[in-house]
């Protein structure tokens, strides 16, 4: 599927404007500051329903006005999302061809867009929260389910933080918790479950450029006796200790000449780079296996941050898809060979 146009209307930066996209490759270039990864974002979320930054959905409406929208052409659909400040809240209304829908049925009409950006090496080099956010999401753009149990686990893992803090009887606490204990462990069954998928197929996908990744899943799961085990530390603390909350993944490149690396702690810059390529390269393998579909390939200004070799390497692996990349650097335009449409900001 491909994306043709799009116009936004008071979204971010923008007033009202009109873009065309190659069916090949369109390259935003501009000085910074200028709107290009406000572009970037008005193609996913147009794509996926979301945003990719980690700020409230109200600030992807222009500064002091109420309503925003996106519409464009894809593969002969015209498809539209309007947002709307509504007190405090902000309301997302979906269209197909001027035809209301549900989130779930807009994204069945389409692929998905799939983001390379720099910040994205904080997902190896970050926290645990931050893989597990990644993770999360990855998972949920295909599975309903598992973003239904992603969302009932957390709201009852809050609940039970809350018999924690408030307790002052130890029986009552006790009685308490067996309700909350069970629900947890049902819900977090099916996601240690799904992640643990989505984990053996990156490992059963490990090459990226002759290189070989893996990931480790570093599982805390619940269950009945541990929730025993851990009862008086978690009393002490007044928190839950244990539970899919905890989980961590580690990633290792296999280097063949020595003993595998984990790139987290041990790893140049170069070779955490390069595990986020090969992490989102299997991103775009799963989205086409999923959806029967190539996805759109978002690039956010990802050359500044790597080397002559990785910048070809990129611009080899993504010339099969619709790309769209932002830049400061015009000889990345003189890089890339073949059709291609310029959008300057």
């Amino acid at each position: 599927m491909l994306l043709k146009q799009i116009k936004l209307v008071n979204f971010r930066n923008f007033n009202k404007e009109d873009f065309v996209f190659n069916p090949y490759l369109t390259v935003i270039i501009g000085e910074n500051a200028r709107g290009k990864t406000n572009l970037l974002e008005a193609l996913y979320f147009f794509i996926n329903g979301v945003g990719f930054r980690e700020s409230r959905e109200e600030e992807l409406i222009k500064f002091e006005e109420k309503e925003s929208s996106v519409e464009g052409l894809f593969s002969g659909l015209n498809l539209k999302i309007i947002l709307s400040k509504k007190d405090d809240k902000v309301e997302k209304k979906y269209f197909i061809n001027k035809v209301k829908k549900r989130h779930v049925q807009y994204l069945v009409e389409q692929s998905k867009a799939i983001l390379f950006s720099p910040e994205q090496l904080k997902i190896i080099t970050d926290s645990p929260d931050v893989r597990r956010n990644y993770f999360d999401k990855q998972i949920s753009f295909y599975d309903p389910e598992y973003k239904k149990k992603l969302s009932n686990y957390e709201n009852a893992l809050r609940r039970r933080n809350k018999v924690f803090e408030h307790y002052k009887d130890e029986d009552k606490l006790k009685e308490e918790l067996i309700f909350w204990n069970e629900y947890l462990i049902k819900q977090a069954v099916y996601i240690t479950e799904k992640r643990q998928e989505y984990i053996n197929y990156l490992n059963n996908n490990p090459k990226v450029d002759s290189r070989e990744f893996r990931v480790e899943y570093k599982k805390s799961e619940v269950s009945k006796e541990r929730f025993r085990e851990f009862f008086e530390r978690e009393k002490r603390w007044r928190r839950t200790l244990i539970g899919p909350q905890k989980d961590d993944f580690k990633f290792f490149l296999n280097s063949f000449a020595a003993r595998e690396k984990d790139i987290q702690h041990f790893g140049s810059r170069s070779e955490q780079r390069l595990g986020i390529i090969w992490l989102k390269l299997n991103e775009v393998k799963y989205c086409e296996e999923k959806n029967a579909k190539k996805p759109i390939i978002l690039l956010d200004d990802i050359f500044s941050e790597f080397d002559l070799p990785n910048k070809k390497l990129i611009l080899s692996l993504i010339k099969n898809y619709q790309t769209v990349i932002t830049t400061t650097e015009r000889e990345i335009v003189e890089m890339v060979n073949g059709e291609k449409t310029i959008i300057k900001l």
